[in-house]
């Protein structure tokens, strides 16, 4: 784990972990949403949402892509943030690391490595500013979370509880919190 100075203070670094939105948050953008952390330091936070495959089929975008990109090979939503970038993981090996042993990036502009693989394509990302992250951390809005290397590639439904659920303690009674309170 890197750490981050900031104003003569180390500030842990989040990158490589995961951040799952706690029952408590109603943005439509991230509610329910597994969010992998590519970077966080000093200057701000960058993300990819997990968890929302879009109506989009690969083949629609990157069709020489297509036979690279794991189920449901439809394009995922990263965030809100430049939602016409293009964004891809795959696994240990085929790209730029990330934070995270076993994930990397990969260029999208190279020609597609003739393999079949788990590459996972994300419109956009998550964005917070310097410190933005903290104070939504400490406000009750994300749970924060290891992150292992088969998330980023893991089925969308359910990945939510999936993620809670292997947690200690409290956290994994919280996987079974019921999508509208009023109808428990």
């Amino acid at each position: 784990m890197t750490d981050v100075w900031h104003d003569d203070r180390v500030i842990e670094t989040h990158a490589g972990k995961l951040l799952v939105a706690t029952p408590l948050l109603m943005d439509p953008h991230f509610w329910r949403t597994v969010i992998f952390m590519l970077q966080h330091d000093d200057e701000g936070t960058v993300g990819l949402v997990l968890n929302r495959p879009t109506p989009e089929l690969v083949v629609d975008h990157l069709p020489e892509w297509f036979a690279e990109s794991n189920e449901p090979q439809r394009v995922f939503y990263g965030g809100p943030v430049e939602p016409e970038m293009a964004i891809a993981l795959g696994p240990g090996g085929g790209g730029d690391p990330t934070p995270l042993p076993g994930v990397t990036l990969v260029d999208l502009s190279t020609n597609p490595p003739g393999d079949p693989s788990r590459i996972r394509i994300y419109s956009g990302y998550a964005g917070w500013g310097a410190g933005q992250l903290e104070a939504e951390i400490a406000a009750g809005s994300w749970y924060l979370v290891q992150a292992a290397p088969d998330d980023p590639f893991d089925r969308p439904d359910g990945q939510w509880a999936r993620v809670l659920r292997r947690q200690n303690g409290y956290l994994s009674l919280v996987s079974t919190f019921p999508d509208d309170v009023a109808l428990n």
